[in-house]
């Protein structure tokens, strides 16, 4: 490093910025050692591992970043590992974090291993070059649009997302004559072109470049040529010049948003609190955001994240209670609809590998598989089945509501709440996730797939300890709308009859004398003519398929339950197709207590066309 370069307008804080692809192991004492070396050297900022290398952000005093380097290029695997430099009057950042993550630079594509193959990198100088002569090709920023807005290259073409993940919808999105013309990728410092080059190639783009050393590089070694703008970066500066130094663009506290300086003057900046893109009403602002969720949402689901091939990954843990017990007899317990035959072909062909957990709680090592040796507690097994697409679901989840505590959703079916059995990527938490990314939205309480209606999901881990125990407690009132086969009765009726915890047919339940205590409530809202009706249901219990099992039992199933079906029949069935004619069960209310107000709220679906006009 040539500390030398600091100029007598520079400030005293030296900000580096660095990454490394390379495979790491023993993450967890290599944090703890670099937290304990970043304290002793008052340092700040960020660094991020990961068995697929090292990503950070940091700054302070020139030579304990030489130092912090020094300390790096000890560890193996990084010893090549390069800074690039900017000076600043101030300490940029508030703190230090050092983290393991799975991802150095979040994508959530397989197969994609930088550290192994990358796109050819393109010199700055080169660059210019190519743009001086007018040479054809695609400037591609494969930034953020909020990044977009600062700056970028003359001419060049945004990917138009709003987080890195949604870069592989991106790319399919463009025009394919572009997979004949040279692309140029250029991200911030080159870190996101690293995976962005190989899923350009693999999609079929025959000539893929990186800019290397990004944006930044290319200020330092060439300036600002067919630059507009600056270029944002991720600390207390916002954005840099073409010269590296802070430029006068801001960010708005509460949004976000990188604002330039015609902004900033705008009477709607309030610093702290609000801008221009942000300074609505409550109501406009809930409307605003919902609609930008639900065009998000639209975009992830088109197509259907299950319909594209993948490889699925899942783990099977061994517990205590399946201790000397083989492999085969495990599997069979849990898959019983796959054969030994099934499963001697994933183990032969390394589909099915055992992972060894190293104190770091990575996965860093696998080794083949032995059947027959019998299983002790707390042994992991990973399996992978390539070429996986999932069943159709419907996608159409209505967003009715949202806070800083809460979503609110009226779930469409079918649509598993979860990733289960046949449906991982076509789920709704799978769908939300994305949309909310990168909180993690976490789900209060369940509705089956083939169930309609209101869903709650908590955005913190501390909202959902307050509300899932009101779920789980019987603290929540719910009403639920059914259209059944049959005519009660009475107007008003109850079934309290237990509930049986062990699965049967196709992982059903029934009612079962010694099961679990359960009440169950209806009111007659119609009678149809043709022998259906229509009833609102309020369950005081919470046991899996409560109210399709009650309704069952007192000969009154509800319409397209393709389980619990007519004339006491229960077949091997859980989730519908997409196509087949809807279950008629809908969670049409629900009343709780706000984690934050503390006020008991309630929340209701829109009734389904099967109830409309009787409701």
């Amino acid at each position: 490093m040539n500390t030398s370069a600091l100029s007598p307008q520079a400030g005293p804080v030296l900000n580096i910025s660095s990454y490394l692809f390379a495979p790491l192991g023993d993450l967890k004492p290599l944090r703890d050692r670099l937290r304990r070396d970043c304290r002793r050297l008052d340092l700040r900022g960020t660094i991020l591992l990961s068995t697929e290398g090292i990503n950070l952000f940091v700054a302070g005093e020139a030579e304990n970043i030489e130092a912090l380097l020094e300390i790096l290029r000890q560890v193996p695997g990084l010893e090549k590992l390069e800074a690039k430099e900017s000076f600043t009057s101030y300490q940029p950042f508030h703190r230090m974090l050092v983290k393991i993550k799975k991802e150095i630079i979040a994508f959530g594509i397989d197969g994609i291993e930088p550290a192994r193959r990358t796109a050819p990198k393109l010199p700055p100088a080169q660059l210019k070059q190519w743009l001086d002569e007018g040479k054809p090709l695609m400037l591609y920023d494969v930034r953020n649009d909020y990044e977009v807005k600062v700056g970028t290259f003359t001419g060049a073409v945004p990917a138009g997302i709003d987080t890195f993940r949604e870069f592989p919808a991106a790319v399919g999105r463009l025009p394919e004559k572009s997979k004949q013309t040279p692309v140029v990728m250029f991200c911030t410092g080159g870190i996101r072109c690293e995976k962005a080059g190989p899923f350009m190639e693999e999609a079929g783009f025959q000539e893929v470049y990186q800019l290397e050393g990004g944006i930044l590089k290319y200020f330092e070694l060439v300036g600002g040529d067919h630059y507009t703008g600056d270029c944002f970066v991720f600390d207390q500066r916002v954005a840099v010049d073409p010269k590296l130094q802070e430029s006068a663009v801001a960010q708005c506290f509460a949004c976000q948003t990188p604002l330039t300086t015609e902004e900033q003057n705008s009477p709607l900046y309030v610093p702290g609190q609000s801008c221009p893109h942000c300074f609505r009403s409550t109501q406009e602002t809930m409307a605003a955001t919902i609609a930008a969720r639900q065009a998000k949402l639209e975009k992830i689901t088109t197509p259907l994240p299950g319909s594209i091939p993948y490889t699925n990954t899942r783990r099977l843990f061994i517990s205590s209670d399946q201790k000397g017990k083989t492999l085969y007899e495990v599997l069979a317990e849990k898959v019983p609809a796959a054969s030994q035959e099934f499963w001697q072909r994933m183990i032969s062909e390394r589909l099915m590998v055992e992972i060894i957990q190293h104190d770091d709680e990575r996965l860093v090592e696998y080794r083949a598989v032995d059947p027959h040796v019998p299983l002790a507690p707390g042994q992991l097994f990973q399996q992978h089945y390539p070429g996986t697409t999932e069943p159709d679901v419907s996608a159409d989840i209505r967003i009715l509501y949202e806070d800083t505590a809460i979503v609110v959703v009226n779930k469409p079916a079918p649509l598993p709440m979860h990733p289960c059995g046949r449906f991982n990527k076509n789920s709704l938490i799978s769908f939300l996730s994305e949309v909310y990314h990168p909180q993690k939205l976490r789900i209060a309480h369940r509705l089956d797939a083939n169930t309609t209606g209101v869903a709650v999901l908590t955005r913190t881990a501390a909202v959902a300890r307050q509300v899932q125990p009101q779920f789980e407690q019987g603290r929540v009132e719910k009403r639920y709308l059914a259209l059944v086969h049959g005519h009660p009765a009475e107007d008003q009726f109850s079934c309290e009859e237990p509930i049986g915890t062990s699965r049967v047919r196709g992982g059903g339940r029934r009612v079962e004398e010694g099961g679990q205590s359960s009440r169950t409530d209806f009111v007659v809202r119609q009678r149809n003519e043709d022998g259906t009706a229509l009833l609102e249901v309020s369950p005081k219990t919470g046991r899996t398929n409560q109210i399709r099992i009650h309704l069952w039992h007192l000969g009154l199933p509800i319409v397209g339950d393709p389980m619990y079906q007519r004339d006491g029949v229960m077949q091997e069935r859980q989730t519908l197709d997409i196509d087949e004619p809807p279950m008629c069960l809908h969670a049409w209310e629900v009343t709780f207590r706000h984690p934050q107000t503390t006020e008991m709220v309630t929340h209701q679906a829109p009734a389904p066309q099967w109830a409309d006009g009787q409701v």
